[in-house]
């Protein structure tokens, strides 16, 4: 009876041993929870007020903002909804984002495979003048990619965005798959020779392979990139039908400045696109940098 007794009270002080390491795993994470919830409620805040506010007529703004519409005004969303130009505009981000991507995964996949399975004399310096472009500002590069633009006559043509984007996409990507490229062990590549397989094809085959979530990361971030970008459409496009996103958002600011929420509205639906593919890319984003900062 008393060994029984002396097990029990055995068990019963390690579990309150448990419950306070538990308590005060708790109590140190306090702050970060806390930190994550005052951040959290400052990014969905604004959203919240946008969404709600497109619900709204402009004087309904003006004499009640911050509390719910009375009554609900739906036309603000349904008339963008049934808009050619909404759509085009959503077309033509996809188009531009999606050929931007290819071109500077591909691009930037066959340079960062020479620089990091190739061993040649200028290996480093080629690799510095690439890591250099990500100190280089678009904004500096206006005027000249303007005057090349129009030389070319890429002026009001998708490849006037989808080249440039490109372009300035590759430092990052190439940084980013180089890394990848060079924690694949020698060793694989030597079996792969010895059983007749070229240098492409070991790049093609056996390489990309092993190397596909670093190709997630980057093509995810390409594509937020170019669906983000303002100031090349902006430059590029002068007839509204490749105007992108942001573009169509500053034009129909300009065309719509006293309808504020139907302005709203517009911005609602203009975040949906990219909300709806960072939900479903974020896994392969965070993985891809996970296992990136884990190699290195």
């Amino acid at each position: 009876m008393s060994a029984t007794t002396e097990t029990e009270t055995r068990e019963g002080a390690a579990a309150e041993l448990r419950k306070s390491r538990l308590r005060r795993r708790r109590l140190r994470s306090l702050p970060v929870y806390v930190t994550l919830w005052v951040v959290g409620v400052f990014m969905v805040t604004p959203l919240l007020y946008a969404l709600i506010s497109g619900f709204k007529s402009t004087d309904q703004l003006s004499s009640n903002p911050f509390g719910l519409p009375s009554p609900w005004v739906t036309s603000n969303y349904t008339s963008l909804l049934g808009s050619g130009s909404f759509w085009r505009s959503i077309g033509s981000s996809t188009v531009i984002a999606v050929g931007a991507t290819a071109l500077t995964v591909a691009t930037a996949a066959l340079a960062a495979f020479a620089l990091a399975r190739f061993a040649f004399r200028g290996r480093e310096l080629m690799f510095t003048l690439f890591t250099m472009g990500l100190m280089f500002p678009f904004a500096v590069a206006i005027l000249p990619l303007f005057i090349l633009l129009r030389t070319f006559g890429l002026l009001d043509n998708p490849w006037g965005v989808i080249l440039p984007e490109a372009a300035f996409g590759l430092p990052v990507t190439i940084i980013i798959l180089r890394g990848f490229f060079r924690e694949i062990p020698g060793e694989l590549e030597e079996a792969a020779t010895l059983d007749g397989c070229t240098r492409f094809g070991f790049f093609w085959r056996i390489l990309l392979p092993l190397a596909r979530p670093a190709l997630g990361t980057v093509s995810v971030l390409a594509i937020v990139s170019s669906w983000n970008q303002f100031l090349l459409p902006l430059l590029v496009f002068s007839e509204p039908t490749w105007w992108t996103i942001p573009v169509g958002i500053q034009q129909f600011q300009g065309q719509y400045a006293s309808d504020v929420a139907r302005i709203f509205a517009y911005l609602v639906l203009a975040m949906v696109p990219a909300l709806a593919f960072y939900v479903v890319a974020e896994r392969q984003l965070i993985g891809g940098i996970t296992l990136g900062a884990t190699k290195g």
